[in-house]
């Protein structure tokens, strides 16, 4: 269901903590700045380089720990790979103000949501998941872009606890990026990018790692055209992040690849056969889905 509506406003919000000032978070700072936000944007970040860097770069507004943040937001965005946040809330939590809402950007939900019950128990009503549709294969808060999300799709994924009011909050923030917010479950979130994501992130770190264990390896690549370009290009994304992305949707993955290994294995077995037919079928399918989707 698509939730936008015309406009925005930042319902008095004064005060935006982001917890990670990389690519994602830096780029929602720049985004809010540049839709004319005034209030004060904090960053959170492990590495003290990276918040230094963010503020020279203006992304944000000062640093701060993580307990004295929280206790002066009124939003706090969560932009970190997803097997840290239980241990972010687990650290916002004693100091949250009651007013405070929490937003994530991670690309599992259903783990994420049951973290933010079990951390957050009868607050669990301030945190609303989501998830925006977008990214580079860099990283850091010098790889920040203020239209990283400009007509791009954002997921929420909304608790039964959640109000509207903070609903709106959370919507009128990320139409002030430029952003498509679309709800739905957090199980339907999960099956559908386990699809059109998880799985094609997967398949090319893997295809990618058998490439770079074959003994003439250096060969290969210095061969490599468009195609290999493309077909690899995802698989230069962060190693760490999407370990935890494949081991938190795990199983919806395994579905998925269930079935694309069963589809490849019925063109091997064409192929054995010389059976032309099958495989045309399946190469026309292919290319006629792929083209009524994207018109380059």
């Amino acid at each position: 269901m698509l939730i936008n509506s015309p406009g925005f406003n930042f319902h008095n919000v004064s005060v935006v903590t982001i917890v990670g000032v990389g690519l994602i978070g830096g780029s929602f700072a720049l985004a809010l700045k540049k839709s004319g936000y005034k209030g004060i944007i904090i960053g959170i970040d492990s590495k003290i380089d990276n918040l230094k860097m963010a503020k020279r770069l203006g992304l944000i507004d000062e640093y701060d720990s993580i307990e004295s943040a929280t206790k002066k937001s009124n939003l706090i965005f969560l932009s970190t790979p997803v097997s840290y946040t239980y241990d972010i809330l687990c650290s916002i939590e004693p100091y949250l103000l009651n007013n405070t809402i929490i937003t994530d950007v991670g690309s599992t939900k259903l783990d994420i949501v049951n973290a933010a019950y079990s951390v957050l128990g009868d607050r669990v009503s301030q945190f609303i998941p989501g998830h925006p549709i977008a990214g580079l294969e860099k990283a850091g808060p010098e790889s920040a872009i203020p239209d990283l999300f400009n007509k791009q799709n954002v997921i929420l994924t909304p608790l039964k606890e959640n109000s509207k009011e903070n609903l709106d909050i959370i919507n009128s923030f990320w139409v002030a990026c430029g952003a498509n917010v679309i709800s739905m479950s957090p199980t339907d979130h999960d099956c559908i990018f386990a699809s059109v994501s998880h799985l094609p992130h997967f398949l090319s770190f893997m295809y990618m790692s058998y490439i770079a264990s074959s003994d003439n390896v250096d060969l290969k690549l210095s061969l490599a055209g468009s195609g290999f370009r493309d077909f690899t290009r995802i698989s230069a994304g962060s190693p760490g992040m999407w370990k935890d992305i494949f081991f938190a949707n795990k199983k919806f993955i395994n579905d998925e690849l269930d079935g694309v290994l069963e589809m490849i294995l019925r063109a091997k077995e064409a192929l054995d056969k010389d059976d032309q037919e099958t495989i045309q079928t399946i190469l026309e399918k292919s290319s006629s889905a792929r083209l009524a989707w994207f018109k380059e």
